[in-house]
């Protein structure tokens, strides 16, 4: 392998491949198709852009003036095609003069991004809608194409994308190598592989969808919606979660009602739903891992559309992104504990939301609240992962809550989740659209040219659509349980000794960020990143 490919590696911090990567890399190499199936958080991106990247290195050093897109790397959301392209920028950080990558997934104006392809870039990420507008525009060509990689290929036909992938084909040249890399076998993923690959090798790792139970604790807690509330309240506010958080609701509209219910105790948390606009989730992620804030409330949106259709019969106006996707694909970094408030409504997107927790060596916790309608979905999940790890005791644990010990926040709670009214949250979703839409798209210059701005700007700010009371925001003595109180006393002096340095380490973060900005600015993609409401 080249050594600068060894050296970015290194310089990652991988002292030794995921078993994806142990087995998949070789028959990359070979130059042999490949169906690859693993989990979510095994390294399955590093195990196919590792082999693209060698192999163009190969070329360059045979056709150094040549110039022609050897990859094209197919991922059915914005989010996820900036995750790979993060990845590549990392494995090509020593040779990064040598091979070009460019993401093209953001829509924007196409006009805007040909400059990027004028010079063929060495490997073009993007959904399969951008890929093709841009080939049918003749913006770049796919004639000595090598490598063709489909990300996710178990979503691509169920965000829409079948007619989009027939018509690319047409473009690939008579011989290229594919793979195709999933989280599931599902029957679009076979229908897939009969489009693209040729002779290949189904890699079909015999290790389970989830880590294992010593890295990833699963905890269950019997709870009727308003109950749900008051566990979350006390779990934030007496700080019995610690870490940075996920919670899943089914809903956009629980998003914001969780939310405008949290802001009343000065908690503060951020959404992520596909109504927004895609720069707007970029840059949510981006500072949550960067941990400007440590909660996240999303929407899983697989089964928004589902909902929708079943309360009504009419076609449904709400304006989503397809292109978007919370539970899969999304690079959360160091996430402690994935909080289902909502129970998904089937197996695999148990496995693909908790997946966001315990990655890579990391230890994680999901906690999922269950009312008395959700109980048999617990059960099939149960059985599924019993299935693959050939466990006989019970997968879940109950999650040690009293609720009587914290009655005077029980009453606290119940009149916070009444004042969050349909209104409420109806104002408070078009407030935080028009906010987001106008951040991204009248102040797309300003941000450009005034990146420490950017960097402040916050997306887990009061929304203001119910009326905040101080008091709410304070705990008394007499409400914190007996048997916390030296818990929260401890908590607090550590939190107090560290008072005075929390503005300066606010700030600090903030100027790593614009350090991190600045050494990105020889990147033609830098100002990109926060634009994409404007639709071709």
């Amino acid at each position: 392998m080249n050594d600068r490919l060894l050296k970015a590696i290194a310089n990652n911090g991988w002292t030794e491949p995921t078993l994806v990567q142990e087995r998949g890399i070789p028959i990359l190499l070979e130059g042999k198709d490949m169906l690859v199936r693993a989990r979510t958080g095994s390294g399955k991106t590093a195990a196919f852009v590792i082999p693209v990247v060698q192999k163009i290195l190969e070329f360059k050093e045979r056709n150094s003036d040549s110039y022609s897109t050897q990859a094209l790397i197919l991922a059915p959301s914005k989010e996820l095609c900036t995750q790979i392209h993060k990845n590549i920028l990392q494995l090509t950080i020593k040779c990064s003069r040598v091979v070009k990558c460019v993401d093209i997934s953001a829509q924007i104006d196409m006009k805007e991004q040909q400059p990027l392809l004028n010079t063929p870039p060495d490997i073009i990420v993007a959904t399969p809608a951008r890929a093709l507008l841009h080939l049918q525009a003749n913006n770049f060509t796919l004639d000595k194409l090598q490598t063709l990689v489909v990300d996710e290929a178990d979503l691509v036909f169920s965000f829409g994308y079948e007619e989009e992938i027939k018509e690319i084909i047409k473009y690939l040249p008579k011989v290229y190598q594919a793979v195709l890399a999933s989280a599931t076998l599902s029957e679009d993923v076979l229908e897939l592989k009969k489009l693209i690959l040729r002779n290949a090798v189904t890699l079909k790792l015999q290790e389970p969808d989830l880590a294992p139970l010593s890295q990833l604790t699963h905890y269950k807690f019997n709870a009727e919606e308003e109950d749900k509330a008051v566990i979350l309240y006390c779990c934030f506010k007496l700080k019995l979660i610690k870490g940075k958080t996920i919670v899943f609701v089914n809903t956009v509209d629980k998003c914001y009602k969780l939310k405008l219910f949290l802001e009343q105790f000065g908690i503060h948390t951020c959404v992520l739903n596909s109504e927004l606009p895609a720069s707007c989730r970029y840059h949510t992620i981006c500072q949550f891992n960067d941990n400007i804030y440590e909660i996240i409330i999303a929407s899983d949106e697989k089964f928004l559309d589902e909902e929708h259709e079943v309360n009504s019969n009419k076609t449904s106006k709400r304006k989503h992104d397809k292109e978007f996707g919370i539970a899969r694909g999304i690079d959360f970094q160091f996430v402690s504990v994935v909080i289902n408030y909502d129970f998904p409504l089937d197996i695999y997107s148990y496995i693909h939301r908790v997946g966001r927790t315990a990655r890579g060596k990391n230890k994680g916790t999901a906690i999922s609240f269950l009312n008395i309608k959700e109980q048999h979905l617990l059960k099939d999940v149960e059985d599924y992962i019993k299935q693959g790890i050939s466990e006989e005791n019970d997968i879940f644990q109950v999650f040690n809550f009293k609720l009587e010990e914290v009655e005077g926040f029980r009453y606290r709670a119940k009149d916070a989740w009444r004042a969050v009214t349909k209104i409420a949250v109806r104002e408070a979703r078009l407030k935080e659209i028009k906010y987001e839409m106008l951040n991204s798209k009248k102040l797309k210059r300003y941000f450009q040219e005034n990146p420490r701005d950017l960097l402040s700007l916050r997306h887990d700010k009061a929304l203001h659509t119910v009326k905040l009371q101080d008091h709410m925001s304070n705990v008394p003595d007499y409400m914190i349980p007996t048997s916390l109180k030296d818990f929260i006393q401890n908590q607090d002096e550590d939190n107090n000794k560290g008072g005075k340095k929390k503005d300066k380490e606010y700030y600090k973060k903030l100027q790593v960020g614009y350090k991190k900005y600045q050494a990105k600015k020889s990147n033609p993609l830098v100002g990109m990143e926060f634009t994409g409401l404007k639709k071709v």
